[in-house]
């Protein structure tokens, strides 16, 4: 899923959609595909949730806080981050970046973006990492209100910068070429 406002303007009222990936998470492991994903520390207190659209989502009661994973593969990998950044935040209003940086995250580069933002009217605070790897993109973050925001940042910061993905080597020369390249 690409818009948050879709994602998160339903966690903070705790409407759930069904979610229909059917993929399995166990032992910090996300299966999809022929993805194997690992992810940070998931806090006891985050209540996995099912929202269609995300491969993991939490929500923080304490902290009033939401957290999507999402990763997609094929279509759209080849955009730049801050375009997939934008697609993240489209339905957001009265947008205030307070830092944008590339940074290391899997071996690759990621964009990591923290902001306050307006959905439907509402002040909300994110901290979202974007990261494309081996022709897919991977969608980390955490949305909560201001006052709230900084109590469930370090949690996430954990559960996001322990993304580990691995994939099948991809083939190079098309099929039957026998050469294969380690991503």
């Amino acid at each position: 899923m690409r818009c948050l406002g879709l994602v998160f303007v339903v966690l903070p009222l705790g409407v759930l959609a069904a979610c229909g990936h059917g993929d399995s998470f166990e032992g910090g492991v996300l299966h999809k595909g022929e993805l194997a994903i690992r992810v940070g520390q998931v806090p006891a207190q985050w209540q996995r949730v099912r929202i269609e659209g995300a491969d993991l989502a939490y929500r923080d009661e304490t902290r009033e806080g939401s957290v999507m994973f999402d990763v997609r593969c094929g279509h759209g990998s080849d955009a730049p981050l801050t375009v997939l950044t934008e697609h993240l935040i489209m339905g957001t209003t009265a947008r205030d970046f307070v830092s944008q940086e590339t940074l290391p995250l899997d071996d690759r580069e990621a964009l990591h973006t923290l902001m306050r933002a307006k959905l439907d009217g509402v002040p909300m605070q994110y901290d979202i990492y974007v990261m494309k790897k081996d022709g897919c993109v991977y969608d980390l973050v955490y949305v909560a209100p201001p006052a709230r925001f900084t109590a469930g940042a370090a949690d996430f910061e954990r559960f996001a910068l322990g993304l580990r993905a691995s994939s099948p080597p991809v083939v190079v020369g098309g099929a039957g070429a026998g050469a294969t390249s380690d991503p």
